[in-house]
């Protein structure tokens, strides 16, 4: 670069703060090794299974609207394509890691699996807080990204979505871009997008509803009813205001939300309308500064450890570790989010009878619509969202079912059930494959 360029433009990395406390990765494969253990399989096998196929690490240079140059760091996993394509979201978030994503990818490829949808696991990440860029900013971020990973994606290759601080304005460029440098509509390279450019109705919704789907046959499992079930969400964006509102609709008493701005809580119950419209108006959409009658606003952490029947952590993870599960009151935990209780943590929650469904059965749901969108994509054939809402329903049952037996069974917890299940469905693959070459 000259000096008179550089002159010109300033390079800044964007580098993500201290790395969480809890490490996603050596949570995933300690799972892994737990589940190989359990289900006797070789050395080498569960070796394979702890680690992704690939891993790509780009720089992304962006145009900031006061005309520096700021390179951003980001990341594409791909860990299995055994059962299909993979399947993956893109999160934007200052704490994004390549062992973060490297995890995520791996529990993608489980969630698949277990909910039985020919994909396999990926994810995407970029180190930046999107609240601080502008809507151009964001706009070139997600493109030259898109341009950086595209020898990686693509409807048979890998397949991207939205995930934490993406949604379909991102995925929309992402399939602009994506046609635009390969000459061609491409609209099944990526799920999430808007309805006028070949989103799937319901999309939006998908995984906050799975989550309610599975919320309330947890309590009919355990001869509960939904009506007047105490409910706190810990994450108020997609997942959690959607899966609050249904369960508020279905009758449930949601006690307590909160997001990365603050937490509220009401004995006698929240009006979960009024907050969603609340969020949907507020800055960046959070919480911050609401206020009725009766609410009162409690530190973030007392959200996970409020006297309720149901908790649901929809935000990060690693939120329920060693140092609070002893203090969770909640008979329940439905994980929203990926990866929200550490292993270290679950032993002390089921030492304590409370029953945890984990998040590669409770959050499916985004994947599995986001599978429905692919292929109305492929088939240029769309349905309606009855239609969508109707297949999402069965299918989450079914694998409800399927871990809810298979736990029975093998006298084991709901996680550990799941996780086998999904790896026996990818070793078959894998086995059916053979090793290449």
């Amino acid at each position: 670069m000259s000096r008179q360029i550089q002159g010109q433009a300033q390079s800044v990395t964007e580098r993500a703060p201290s790395p969480p406390q809890v490490n996603a990765y050596e949570m995933f494969q300690a799972q892994v090794d737990l589940v190989g253990g359990r289900l006797g399989l070789p050395d080498d096998l569960v070796d394979l299974l702890k680690r992704p196929e690939r891993v790509l690490e780009v720089s992304i240079p962006v145009r900031m609207d006061d005309g520096r140059i700021r390179v951003f760091q980001g990341y594409r996993v791909q860990h299995s394509s055994a059962r299909g394509p993979c399947k993956g979201g893109i999160r934007y978030h200052p704490q994004v890691t390549v062992d973060e994503v490297k995890a995520l990818a791996g529990w993608m490829t489980w969630k698949c699996a277990v909910v039985d949808i020919p994909f396999g696991g990926a994810k995407g990440g970029i180190i930046c807080d999107p609240m601080c860029l502008s809507v151009g900013e964001l706009e070139r971020l997600t493109r030259r990204y898109t341009a950086m990973i595209l020898p990686l994606i693509g409807p048979r290759h890998d397949i991207p979505a939205p995930d934490v601080n993406t949604g379909a304005r991102e995925m929309n460029w992402l399939m602009d871009t994506a046609s635009a440098l390969r000459g061609e509509p491409m609209q099944a390279v990526v799920t999430g997008k808007d309805i006028a450019l070949g989103g799937a109705r319901g999309r939006r919704e998908a995984t906050g509803r799975g989550v309610a789907i599975i919320t309330q046959e947890i309590l009919e499992r355990l001869g509960r009813k939904v009506q007047g079930t105490t409910v706190a969400v810990q994450g108020f964006g997609n997942v959690g205001s959607v899966a609050a509102l249904l369960l508020h609709q279905a009758g449930a008493r949601v006690v307590g939300v909160s997001d990365v701005s603050g937490a509220f809580y009401c004995e006698q119950g929240l009006d979960i309308p009024e907050l969603v419209e609340y969020a949907q108006h507020s800055p960046h959409r959070l919480l911050a500064g609401y206020s009725a009658p009766g609410v009162q606003e409690i530190p973030k952490e007392e959200l996970l450890t409020l006297d309720v029947d149901v908790l649901i952590p929809a935000a990060l993870e690693g939120q329920i570790t060693e140092q609070n599960a002893g203090r969770i009151r909640a008979r329940i935990v439905v994980e929203g989010a990926n990866g929200p209780t550490t292993p270290e943590a679950d032993v002390i929650l089921e030492e304590r009878g409370v029953t945890v469904v984990p998040d590669i059965l409770a959050n499916a749901g985004g994947v599995v619509v986001s599978y429905f969108e692919w292929v109305q994509n492929l088939q240029c054939f769309y349905w309606d969202e009855e239609e969508t809402n109707a297949r999402l329903a069965r299918v989450m049952r079914r694998a409800f079912q399927e871990v809810w037996d298979y736990a029975r069974h093998r006298e084991a917890s709901l996680r550990i059930a799941a996780l086998m299940l999904g790896i026996e469905r990818v070793v078959q693959a894998i086995r059916l494959r053979g090793i290449f070459p």
